[in-house]
């Protein structure tokens, strides 16, 4: 029996083929998990892939959905209850960068990063709660960033939405522990996602800069941070949560 048979999951961000978010969705459904996967931007083509893997062409439904906005966050939820009648696990994924010099962030920029970064995942995380507690526990991961424990330039407001992100899960751990509901956070360092790809392509020095910064010499790859995220919804060691694991190739080691 496949680890996460009967179980469903609602993952975000989840439209990029080459993103962190259907990575995560092919590693859950190849696990046997059923799917609502969600983004601003048509996560069908992510979503018929992940169904093949499943074997189940009922069983991934996309959504799409605009994350900045409260109601649709927890309608969101709603309809995973609606047609599948439970929520085991979710993960909070989507995000928005700006990438802008301290100085030149627009008030209008700000409240749309914490919306879609940061509410989006608190109201999800709460709205799921109900179906968890009736299933006697549940699992929930936030996917943070590197950027949430260590500065780097042009990204003030996306390392403070991470940040927070961190201590939210740090907090929903402490409250939910006792009622079966592990908490935690995986922070990617820098992965090739379209964004780093699009940024190697137009600004190859200041990648390869970044670059010479992980021990590893390379940059991670979207599967990769998939496969923590699976082991972090499947694993036997249920003694950890509210913990953040550094996936960054080394990055913030020195």
């Amino acid at each position: 029996m496949k680890p996460l048979q009967g179980k469903v999951a609602i993952v975000t961000g989840a439209s990029s083929p080459v993103g962190i978010g259907a990575a995560v969705a092919r590693r859950l459904a190849a696990s046997g998990a059923k799917l609502l996967l969600v983004a601003d931007d048509s996560p069908e083509a992510v979503a018929k892939e992940c169904a093949g893997l499943l074997g189940d062409a009922g069983g991934v439904v996309p959504l799409t959905v605009d994350l900045g906005d409260a109601d649709a966050v927890l309608a969101m939820v709603a309809e995973a209850e609606k047609r599948f009648g439970r929520i085991d696990l979710l993960v909070n994924n989507a995000a928005i960068r700006l990438n802008r010099t301290f100085g030149e962030f627009t008030a209008a920029e700000f409240d749309k990063a914490v919306a879609v970064n940061l509410r989006a995942p608190f109201l999800a995380s709460q709205a799921v709660l109900p179906s968890m507690r009736r299933q006697g526990g549940g699992r929930i991961v936030h996917v943070a960033s590197q950027l949430g424990s260590v500065a780097y330039q042009t990204r003030t407001i996306y390392g403070m939405t991470k940040a927070a992100l961190i201590h939210l899960a740090k907090s929903m751990a402490l409250e939910l522990a006792r009622e079966n509901i592990q908490v935690n956070t995986v922070s990617p360092g820098p992965i090739a996602t379209q964004p780093l790809l699009d940024r190697a392509r137009d600004q190859p020095e200041e990648s390869a800069r970044r670059m010479d910064y992980v021990p590893m010499g390379r940059f991670g790859r979207p599967e990769e941070i998939g496969e923590v995220v699976h082991w972090l919804l499947t694993t036997d060691a249920s003694f950890l949560t509210g913990q953040d694991l550094i996936v960054d190739g080394g990055y913030t080691i020195h």
